[in-house]
C-alpha cells in the first residue's frame, strides 16, 4: 500500500485497489459469519435485494491483472476469487489471512523460496467451466504484460526469472518459476525466502483467468467471473458497475463471501458530500446503500454526532496506515541526528491531530507501525514530547547541534485538502516548532508536482510531509520500502527517503522473511520498527481513523483491521 492515493502499497495511499481509498462503516456483528448480527436496520440478513455503492472515483481497470489490491479487494472480491482471501471478520481477526480457491495457505519449502497449493474442488467460473491451476498461472502471467500494467510489483519481484518476463502476449513460453503439475496444484518458485507468500497470494493478480477468453485490454470490459458475482454491465471505465448473481458459484467452496443482495449498483464519479448528504437521508434506494471510499470529513462528522439515529450508522474502521514527518539526512541541517531528535521532541501531536479532524479521526502515533498486533507494534517513544510538544528539550538539542540562536528550515506539503500531508498538518507544526525556535517556512506543491519531488531521489527535500499505507497488514510491507537500503531507487519512485541502508537492517529484513510463522515474524518486525525509529529518520505523528455512514436499511456490517472499511461481501439489505 505505498503512499496514499487509493488503496494500495501505493498508498502510500494506496490507489486503487487496497483499501486506502478507505474509511470504514459500522460495528459489525459479533459473529460476521454466522450472518445472524450487524448493525444498521434490525432483525435477521436475508438473501435478496439490490445492493447500492456510492462512491467518488471510478473502479476503473476492473481487470484483475490491473487492479492494486490486497485481501482480493472490495468490489473486486466479489467478482474474482484469488487463491487466499482476508478473514472477513470484525478488528483484529479480520487482519488474518485465510484460504479462498486454495485449500490452505499454502505448503512452504523449508527455507520458503517454494510455495505450493491445491485448489478446492468444484471451483466453477460463471459458465460453468472448471478453474484450473494452469488459469491461476496465465492469470499470474498476463499481469506481467506492459499493456496491463498497474498491479502490485511483488510477484516480478519475488518469482525467479519475473523481473525479466514480458507476459503472455510476447512470451508464450509463460513463466517457468511457475509450475502446474496438475489441474489442481500450483507451485511457485522464489528467487529469495518469503514467508509472507501467503499475504501476496490475496492480490487480485492470482485470480483464474481462462486463457480462452482473454481480451487484453478489452478483458475489463466483462472478465469471467469466479466470484459470487458477475459483471452484467460496466459503463465508462468503471463509473458505473452493475453485478448480478453468478449462478455457479458455491457457498460450499467459499466460507468467506456471504453474497446477500441479488444485485450490486455500483455509482461513482459523486461528490463526497452528495454521498454522505445522500446515506444520511436514506431515500429510496439509498437506503440500502453503502460506500467503500468516502470517509465522514470533520465538519459531517460533528453534524452526524449529534442525530443518535444517524450516529448507530456510522461505523469506526483502522487500516494499517501512518502519517509522518520524512527526513533527507543528506540535506542539511538534517544530516545532523540531533536536529532530527529536537524537531521530534517540539512536535505537538495534539495540534496536528486537531487539524487532521480531532480525536475522533487521528490517533497520535510515537511508532512508525500502525498501532495494530498484525504489524507486530511494540509501544515506544524514544524523543517523548507529551502532548503539546517539548519546547525546552528540543532548544537544548539545537544548542548541542550548533544552532543555541535556532534554525530556519523549510518543509514541504501538498496542497490537497486531504488533511494528512495537507496546509493545516504543516501549520500546525510550523507553530510547535517556533515555540522551540524553529522557524518553518512552508512549500506547498500541488499533488502531481509533490509527488514528483518527494519520491525523487535527486529532487527530495530535506523536511516534508509523508505517509504511508500497508499492503496487506504485516511489518514487511511497511518498513521494507522505508528502510531497505536495496530499495532505494535512484531513477525512479524512491521511499526510502532516509536513505537508509544499514546492513544490519537489511540482514534482519531477511531473516524475518524466511519466517513461515506470521506471529513470529510480528514481533520481529515491531522490534525492528522500535531499532530504526532510535535513528530519528521519521517522526510519526498519527494514524488517520475511517469513519462512514451506511443508508438506514442495511445489515450485517463488518469491517476488519485490514481494510479497515465496510466489506461489501458480507452485507446485507433485507
Amino acid at each position: 500500500m505505498r503512499q496514499p492515493s487509493v488503496i494500495s502499497r501505493r498508498v502510500a495511499a494506496a490507489t486503487v485497489g487496497l483499501v486506502l481509498a478507505a474509511g470504514a462503516a459500522a460495528c459489525g456483528p459479533e459473529d460476521s459469519k454466522g450472518g445472524e448480527g450487524g448493525s444498521g436496520a434490525e432483525g435477521k440478513p436475508q438473501k435478496g435485494g439490490t445492493l447500492t455503492v456510492l462512491n467518488s472515483n471510478p473502479q476503473q481497470d476492473f481487470d484483475p491483472a490491473r487492479l492494486y489490491t490486497s485481501g482480493g479487494g472490495n468490489v473486486p472480491s466479489l467478482v474474482f476469487r484469488t487463491l487466499t482471501t482476508r478473514n472477513r471478520e470484525d478488528g483484529a481477526e479480520g487482519a488474518k489471512v485465510v484460504p479462498d480457491l486454495a485449500t490452505d495457505l499454502g505448503t512452504p519449502s523449508k527455507n520458503a523460496t517454494v510455495w505450493t497449493y491445491t485448489l478446492k474442488d468444484g471451483l466453477k467460473y460463471e459458465d460453468g467451466t472448471a478453474i484450473t491451476s494452469a488459469d491461476i498461472k496465465y492469470g499470474i502471467e498476463r499481469s506481467f504484460a506492459a499493456e496491463l500494467s498497474g498491479g502490485a510489483p511483488y510477484l516480478r519481484d519475488w518469482l525467479i526469472g519475473g523481473a525479466d518476463y514480458q507476459g503472455p502476449y510476447k512470451d508464450k513460453k509463460g513463466l517457468d518459476s511457475i509450475e502446474v503439475p496438475d489441474a489442481k496444484t500450483i507451485v511457485f518458485h522464489l528467487n529469495k525466502p518469503e514467508g509472507e507468500f501467503p499475504y501476496l497470494a490475496t492480490q487480485t493478480q492470482t485470480t483464474p483467468v481462462p486463457e480462452a477468453k482473454d481480451k487484453g485490454t478489452k478483458y475489463e470490459e466483462h472478465p469471467v467471473s469466479s466470484g459470487p458475482y458477475k459483471v452484467v454491465s460496466n459503463e465508462n471505465d468503471g463509473e458505473r458497475l452493475i453485478l448480478e448473481r453468478n449462478p455457479h458459484w458455491s457457498a460450499d467452496t467459499d466460507e468467506e463471501r456471504k453474497a446477500y443482495p441479488d444485485r450490486i449498483d455500483v455509482r461513482s464519479g459523486l461528490d463526497s458530500a452528495v454521498i454522505n448528504q445522500r446515506l444520511s437521508a436514506s431515500q429510496g434506494a439509498d437506503a440500502a446503500a453503502v460506500t467503500t471510499d468516502t470517509n465522514l470529513g470533520p465538519a459531517e462528522l460533528a453534524k452526524v454526532t449529534g442525530d443518535k439515529k444517524l450516529a448507530d450508522r456510522v461505523g469506526t474502521g483502522h487500516f494499517g496506515y501512518t502519517n509522518y514527518i520524512a527526513f533527507n539526512p543528506k540535506v542539511k541541517p538534517f544530516d545532523n541526528p540531533r536536529v532530527r531528535q529536537a524537531i521530534s521532541y517540539a512536535v505537538d501531536r495534539s495540534s496536528v491531530v486537531n487539524a487532521a479532524g480531532g480525536s475522533s479521526l487521528a490517533e497520535p502515533a510515537t511508532t512508525y507501525l500502525p498501532n495494530q498486533k498484525s504489524f507486530g507494534h511494540t509501544p515506544y517513544d524514544h524523543f517523548p514530547a507529551g502532548k503539546t510538544g517539548n519546547a525546552e528539550k528540543a532548544r537544548e538539542l539545537l544548542k548541542e547541534a550548533g544552532y543555541a540562536k535556532g534554525l530556519t528550515v523549510t518543509l514541504t506539503h501538498s496542497n490537497d485538502k486531504d488533511f494528512e500531508t495537507s496546509p493545516e498538518i504543516a501549520t500546525a507544526l510550523q507553530a510547535a516548532l517556533k515555540k522551540a525556535g524553529i522557524t518553518v517556512e512552508l512549500q506547498g506543491l500541488e499533488s502531481n508536482d509533490y509527488s514528483d519531488t518527494t519520491q525523487s531521489a535527486t529532487k527530495e527535500p530535506g523536511f516534508f510531509l509523508a505517509h504511508w499505507g500497508a499492503d496487506w497488514p504485516s511489518g514487511g510491507p511497511f518498513l521494507a520500502p522505508i528502510f531497505d537500503g536495496r530499495q532505494i531507487v535512484e531513477d525512479g519512485a524512491n521511499f526510502n527517503s532516509g536513505f537508509l541502508n544499514d546492513p544490519a537492517v537489511n540482514k534482519e529484513i531477511d531473516e524475518i522473511n524466511k519466517l513461515t510463522d506470521l506471529s513470529a515474524a510480528a514481533e520481529r518486525w515491531g522490534a525492528l520498527d522500535k531499532k530504526i525509529g532510535e535513528q530519528a529518520l521519521t517522526v510519526p505523528l498519527f494514524h488517520p481513523v475511517y469513519k462512514r455512514l451506511v443508508g438506514q436499511d442495511i445489515k450485517n456490517v463488518v469491517i476488519s483491521d485490514w481494510t479497515g472499511v465496510l466489506d461489501i461481501s458480507q452485507v446485507a439489505v433485507k
